[in-house]
């Protein structure tokens, strides 16, 4: 028969996951910044470029206007990339210690993404966000790429290649079938998945 204190401490151990919603207010917090930050960057890249069908400046200048543009939409794209990734990790941790957020194994709307429920299922959702990040990076760099010679422009091919094949990888290592949508479960199985 178990002591009362085992009972307890074993109550204060289990109890002590809670912890990790410290992790999880903290990350809904950055990624809801990010968002922002993410979002009056837009507004301000959408004000700039207004200036590009201005008929009295010069084709050179126009140009420098698309370059930056161009660029300025990858650094976006990056933003909400990194902002998705802290609500990815956020939701993933509180599923994984907390509890099932029940709203998402009901919704129909909700993607694969945001359903975790071991801790691989996180590191591997959190993988693809990062490297799609990276991809981002490797694409706002490419774009500033002005090769010099012949192996400059190999190198660039080869890192083509290289994330072209990591995405394949990606992609193959998630198995057939991968690619159908997610059927929201039903009830019993929400209920069922609640008692871990």
């Amino acid at each position: 028969m178990r002591s009362r204190f085992e009972r307890a401490f074993e109550a204060v151990l289990w109890s002590s996951r809670f912890v990790v919603m410290l992790a999880v207010l903290g990350s809904v917090a950055a990624a809801l910044a990010l968002f922002w930050i993410t979002s009056v960057d837009v507004f301000y890249s959408v004000s700039h470029v207004l200036d590009y069908a201005d008929a009295a400046i010069s084709d050179e200048v126009r140009r420098g206007v698309r370059d930056n543009a161009v660029t300025h939409v990858v650094e976006l794209v990056d933003g909400y990339l990194l902002a998705a990734f802290m609500l990815i990790f956020a939701l993933g941790l509180y599923e994984l210690f907390i509890s099932d957020i029940d709203e998402a194994r009901r919704s129909a709307a909700s993607s694969r993404i945001l359903v975790i429920d071991t801790l691989d299922d996180l590191k591997n959702k959190l993988a693809k966000v990062i490297l799609m990040i990276l991809i981002v990076r490797l694409f706002e760099h490419a774009v500033k790429l002005r090769p010099d010679n012949l192996v400059e422009l190999v190198y660039l091919g080869g890192t083509i290649a290289l994330v072209g094949l990591a995405l394949w990888l990606t992609h193959a290592s998630e198995g057939p079938g991968s690619d159908k949508p997610m059927l929201p479960r039903s009830a019993d199985d929400v209920q069922h998945s609640g008692e871990h």
